[in-house]
Parts: structure tokens; sequence; C-alpha cells
């Protein structure tokens, strides 16, 4: 059975970790977990200032070269009657505050971002020069056991 609307959205607004997939060079799949916030019809993910193995993590090299996109949110539990999946595929952006209406929409991303996530209370939500993606939803597919699976959260 598919989630419904109003579990899909409480997810989107309150679930704190995805897996983010992109496609690499070949066609190769790239999964890493993301935290992400919702804003209006987007969802951001920052790239934030913790350590990285690259200047520019690999999920950001992969959407500058083709912006499709997938997020993975789940729940596995072993009583399989409350497992669940929400798959959005999404067209994925490099969002860099080079003009105002990007720097507005950033400032937004990092609000909502702040307000989900309290680790971000001591940590900056984007690292130096600003930088985070911005995934624009094309079609959602979701799953769960039944309605004893659909989360309250």
């Amino acid at each position: 059975m598919e989630l419904p609307a109003e579990a899909i959205d409480r997810l989107l607004d309150c679930w704190p970790v995805g897996r983010l997939a992109t496609l690499g060079p070949g066609g190769r799949p790239h999964l890493v977990p993301i935290v992400f916030a919702r804003v209006g019809d987007l969802l951001w993910s920052p790239i934030d200032a913790k350590p990285k193995r690259a200047r520019e993590p690999a999920r950001v090299r992969h959407v500058r070269a083709n912006p499709a996109a997938c997020l993975l949110l789940d729940h596995y539990d072993a009583d399989w009657r409350r497992l669940w999946w929400l798959r959005l595929d999404a067209r994925a952006r490099v969002v860099e505050p080079r003009d105002p209406a990007a720097e507005a929409a950033l400032a937004a991303a990092v609000s909502a971002l702040r307000a989900k996530y309290t680790g971000y209370a001591g940590v900056a939500v984007l690292r130096d020069p600003p930088l985070a993606l911005a995934l624009e939803t094309r079609s959602v597919a979701s799953w769960c056991a039944g309605r004893s699976a659909i989360p309250v959260r």
C-alpha cells in the first residue's frame, strides 16, 4: 500500500536523514546519507562545514554534471508490519549565492535546517563559500506494509 499524502508531508518535514543517489562518471550510482529540509516545493541539503575528503564533495560534482537525483527515506523494523519507504525522483541543482534570488532562497533553507536539526546550533550550516543542493521533486513513489507502518513521527 502507498503512504498517504499527509504521511509523506510529515516525513518530508520531520524525517532526520535521507539517502541521496546521484550519477557519477559513466552513470555509476553514488549514494550518501544527507540531512535535508523542505522549503516550499524544494528540498535543501547543505554542504556544511564538517570536514570533507575533497574540496567539493562527489555529490556536488555529480549534480553539476547530471541533475538526475533520487532521495530515499525508509524505515526498517524487525516487525515487518511496520516497514515503509518513500522515494523522490528529483532534478537537483547546486546553489551558490551569486545573485540576490539565490541568497534569499539559501537563507530560507538555512533557517529551515537550523529549525529541524539541533546539531546546527553550534556548527555552521553552510561552509565558506556557501553551497547547497536544491532538489525539485519530479515523481514520488512509496510503500508501506499496512496501516500500522504509517509513520506518525
